[in-house]
């Protein structure tokens, strides 16, 4: 059995990526931003989208379509930033659509085969009727160090 699995009632943050639908913890959120109204000053890579500020925070900005679809567009227009906070500090996560608030039952949540060895970042998938969610562990996910040695140049 995975080890993630629910142990008590849990409320989630719904969003879109590449017509998927994933959930963090909502305890997790700081706030809620359109991508245009966030004050960024950095605008880096593709997964780390540079640097903005929130409330008086510097925080780094991570586009999770560039994570989670391949072949996403590369406009910016109409996007979602979830601002959370993680062990590591504060993080803007860059997603196409907050889709609202759930709660989810322990009983309501299975196991993603295979999700603890290749992403043990995926908590499980949630169902609700005809809705599925799959539920991310935001924190290990932003923590996650690179899979092999960065070049410096």
């Amino acid at each position: 059995m995975h080890r993630h699995l629910l142990k008590a009632p849990q409320q989630f943050l719904g969003f879109s990526l590449g017509g998927l639908e994933y959930g963090l913890d909502y305890a997790a959120v700081q706030e809620l931003k359109a991508y245009s109204a966030l004050e960024r000053f950095s605008n880096d890579g593709e997964i780390i989208g540079g640097v903005a500020l929130s409330r008086g925070v510097v925080m780094p900005v991570v586009d999770l379509r560039a994570a989670f679809v391949p072949e996403h567009p590369a406009s910016r227009a109409g996007l979602d930033v979830i601002v959370v906070r993680v062990s590591a500090g504060v993080v803007g996560v860059v997603v196409e659509r907050v889709t609202g608030v759930v709660r989810l039952r322990p009983e309501q949540v299975v196991a993603l085969p295979g999700a603890d060895t290749v992403a043990d970042y995926l908590i499980g998938l949630g169902i609700m009727r005809e809705r599925r969610m799959i539920l991310i562990d935001i924190d290990r996910l932003m923590s996650l160090a690179p899979a092999a040695p960065r070049q410096v140049a």
